[in-house]
């Protein structure tokens, strides 16, 4: 097996893992059983415990990026602060254990909350600002707030919609969520316009500077 497939599986299997049964209860060695390899395997990639699930949870922020960004690329609309705010949440509700470190979920990701290998919230503010502040350079959104307060109610309600999904309502959906931060965020901050690709690019710029 090539390197970085035996990479893929090992991620596969602990991300898994951490799902079912949370950061306390998974080891090394209970990941190489169920990768069917050596525990020595994992180590020849990963040193510790630690650097194998911060290495999960890095894939699993690369991946929703990724999510973005094709959807910038494929509808350049998608950079307006509404549309992007419900592409955004979808990234991170397809992915457990990206919520999960979000929301601070103690049981599924342990120490790695709050530690480097974790969720950097000043990195992910700090990208929020600038992504605020290039739509607010184009009108696209509410004249009558600041930058930094635009960032912050807008962040206030993103982010209470990835929590609420702790307790959400079965009967709808993600995607009817979605919508409904959409909306929401179109009503209370969106100016109207139409973006252009370089707009796009400018937000897939500050994405991939996140990743």
């Amino acid at each position: 097996m090539a390197r970085t497939d035996r990479e893929t599986k090992i991620l596969d299997v602990a991300a898994g893992m951490l799902v079912r049964h949370g950061y306390r209860r998974v080891t090394i060695d209970d990941v190489a059983v169920a990768a069917g390899i050596g525990k020595g395997t994992v180590y020849l990639h990963w040193k510790t415990r630690e650097q194998l699930f911060g290495a999960v949870f890095a894939r699993e922020v690369h991946g929703a990026i990724a999510d973005l960004v094709t959807a910038l690329r494929a509808d350049t609309t998608v950079a307006l602060l509404h549309r992007f705010a419900a592409e955004f949440f979808l990234a991170i509700m397809r992915r457990p254990l990206l919520h999960g470190m979000v929301i601070g979920d103690v049981q599924m990701w342990g120490k790695l909350i709050g530690s480097e290998a974790g969720y950097d919230g000043g990195r992910h503010n700090a990208m929020m600002a600038s992504y605020v502040g290039v739509l607010a350079a184009r009108n696209l959104v509410r004249a009558d707030m600041t930058t930094p307060e635009l960032t912050y109610a807008f962040q206030s309600v993103f982010e209470g919609f990835i929590y609420a999904e702790r307790t959400a309502d079965s009967s709808g959906t993600p995607d009817d969520r979605a919508k409904l931060l959409s909306a929401t965020v179109e009503s209370a901050f969106s100016r109207p316009g139409t973006p252009d690709a370089a707009l796009a690019d400018e937000v897939a710029a500050l994405l991939s500077d996140l990743a």
